[in-house]
């Protein structure tokens, strides 16, 4: 980390990335035209005050010799601009530039040689969904079967999980554990932890698994489950259907149908019973009768029925006249698209989105993916994303999140959980504080830009899902200073861990036939996922040409992998007994080890204990160890 990485703009995202990359241990310079260089927050960093557009100050900030710029200021021209100018500067320099509008973040990636274009947005809704299906979300990277998140167990008195042990949690949840933070303080991240520890009351637990497996993880640590969607059966459903539409109709309509239908039935009778018609005849009859004023075809007709066509013309004519009017009136008014808009709202198990900015929208999209009931809730009627959030099946309406009856009408009581994702911090503090007046134990995300008053409405307020997008999104631009493999970073009890996808992209890459359990033991990394396959089958695989291998590793020996920095072969397995019915094993395995014959193998086995393997790495010496205990071997790692 010798070459340092430029950072321009220090806004509310800049700090927030300028503080990840000053974790990470990267020197930083920092450009902005807004900065204070006797800020005390950037004691012993170079500071280059001025517009980062212009080239003289991107030379006198080292842009030549940086390793990356990230570029993260508020204005889309300013990073493009800027982005530019670094490349034409520098061609090899990683350039990572945050972007507002969507359709320019991967057009420029591809325009621009190493470049990463990334969107707040994008970075943010994932965590924000995924909180509100699953609970407390401290990141999210997805794999080739799916997305996966990191969360954070905390173990409460009387919690399910008290007593368990970790392994035995980690097999009922299929979660792999991190980072286990005792009540005492005390940390162990990845292979070191001690997976046979009771969990007490006061204890943490970072853990990553899919979206379902932290669900019920943290579902039973409450020891409550999230009500489900009442919409089963569809005699309920259409019943609830009918209901809601109905009560939405106006008055006039609800007397004038019932009329208009009894007398189509009266008449209908009257044709059947008094003219003798058929059934079919007599409502046709009485339809053109009403509809037409037609005259009757046939033989003459008694007087009486005279008297009955000419009331039925009349009673019909006025009858249509105001129904049409009557109907005609209340399509105009909208009333019906309100009324079938408010009967696709579920009664419970929904998610509700408050506000369809840029992440309410992308959080919409995240749910619906996700195959979760989603209704919107927008302040903005002519808002460019509602008939978008609409067309796709969404129950979108316009109104006011902070009127407590517009919450009532949505369900928001009994709903799996509210996001609030205005684009006002106050506006969204109101919403939460609204759904928990309407369920004090309604689970509420809100989305808030400063990451210590975020911090203060989570212990203050107690709503534990207030994030700070800026201090969530933060990461992923650092992360992005490594390469394209890195996925995110993840910081817990002070520590920062890299989610990397490991990927071999030729025969000569040093990755190429290496154990996947001598890495991991070698450079402390955590499998997650190789494609498709279980990381519970990984034990003996070796990579090959193509193979993505995604793990999480601190940050200290990602590096060391990326360096390429061989792990000392200072250790040696040692033979002492072993069944004879392993002598088979045993001696192939010499051979491959000593490069001998089979003779001289066979020799050397029969003779006692005796060194199988040295010159060995400490995840080369582990991996052959295990495997001869499978044998029922008895050996030793010196």
């Amino acid at each position: 980390m010798n070459r340092p990485v430029v950072l321009c703009g220090l806004g509310r995202v800049g700090w927030r990335v300028f503080e990840s990359l000053r974790a990470a241990g990267w020197p930083t310079v920092v450009v902005d035209a807004q900065i204070a260089p006797d800020d005390p927050r950037l004691a012993g960093v170079v500071v280059v005050p001025g517009d980062c557009r212009r080239t003289e100050l991107l030379e006198q900030a080292g842009v030549k010799d940086a390793h990356a710029v990230v570029i993260v200021t508020s204005d889309d021209l300013v990073n493009i601009a800027t982005a530019l100018h670094v490349r034409r500067m520098n061609p090899t320099a990683r350039v990572v530039v945050r972007m507002f509008n969507q359709n320019l973040i991967a057009r420029l990636a591809g325009a621009v040689k190493n470049t990463v274009a990334l969107s707040v947005s994008a970075l943010v809704a994932p965590v924000l969904a995924l909180t509100a299906v699953s609970g407390d979300t401290i990141g999210a990277f997805k794999v080739d079967d799916g997305p996966r998140q990191v969360s954070e167990l905390r173990i409460a008195d009387g919690s399910h999980w008290v007593g368990w042990r970790i392994s035995a949690l980690a097999t009922e949840c299929d979660v792999l554990p991190l980072v286990y933070i005792s009540q005492r303080g005390e940390t162990q991240l990845l292979h070191a932890i001690q997976r046979d520890i009771p969990l007490t009351a006061g204890d943490r637990l970072v853990v990553c698994g899919s979206p379902p497996a932290i669900r019920k993880l943290q579902e039973q640590g409450r020891g409550e489950l999230w009500p489900g969607v009442q919409w089963a059966g569809a005699i309920h459903r259409w019943l609830r259907t009918v209901r809601r539409t109905l009560r939405e109709v106006d008055l006039s309509v609800k007397i004038i149908t019932p009329v208009l239908f009894i007398t189509l039935l009266a008449s209908t009778l009257i044709f059947h019973y008094g003219l003798g018609a058929a059934w079919g005849d007599g409502l046709y009859q009485t339809v053109s009768v009403i509809a037409t004023g037609g005259e009757l075809h046939g033989e003459d007709k008694p007087e009486w029925a005279k008297v009955f066509l000419s009331v039925l013309k009349l009673a019909g004519a006025a009858l249509v006249a105001g129904f049409t009017a009557i109907l005609t009136n209340y399509l105009l008014r909208a009333r019906l698209g309100g009324a079938l808009e408010m009967r696709r709202v579920p009664d419970s198990g929904h998610v509700i989105v408050c506000g369809l900015g840029n992440i309410g929208y992308r959080v919409v999209e995240e749910l619906t993916a996700m195959g979760e009931r989603v209704v919107a809730i927008d302040k903005a009627k002519e808002g460019p994303l509602l008939e978008t959030v609409r067309r796709k099946g969404v129950p979108a309406f316009v109104g006011d999140a902070t009127v407590l009856e517009m919450l009532r009408q949505v369900h928001a009581a009994t709903a799996k959980a509210v996001i609030a994702a205005t684009s006002s911090e106050l506006v969204n503090l109101e919403i939460a504080l609204l759904v928990r007046e309407l369920n004090p134990k309604q689970r509420v995300v809100v989305r808030l830009i400063d990451p210590q008053f975020a911090e203060a409405v989570r212990e203050a307020a107690d709503i534990r899902n207030a994030i700070s997008a800026p201090a969530l999104a933060a990461p992923a631009f650092a992360a992005a200073v490594y390469g394209d493999r890195v996925q995110t970073l993840v910081s817990s009890a002070g520590r920062t861990l890299v989610v990397v996808d490991l990927i071999v992209n030729s025969p000569d890459d040093h990755l190429n036939g290496a154990s996947v359990r001598a890495l991991a033991l070698d450079y402390c990394l955590l499998p997650i996922a190789l494609g498709l396959r279980d990381p519970a089958s990984l034990r003996g695989y070796r990579l090959k040409v193509g193979d993505k291998l995604t793990v999480v590793a601190e940050l200290a020996d990602y590096e060391r992998l990326l360096r390429q920095h061989p792990p000392p072969a200072i250790h040696r397995v040692e033979v002492l007994t072993y069944p004879l019915t392993a002598k088979e094993v045993l001696v192939p395995l010499l051979q491959t080890q000593r490069h001998c014959s089979r003779e001289e193998a066979e020799t050397v086995v029969q003779g006692g204990p005796f060194v199988l393997a040295e010159a060995l790495t400490y995840g080369q010496a582990r991996e052959l160890l295990e495997q001869l205990e499978r044998e029922k071997i008895t050996a030793r790692l010196v």
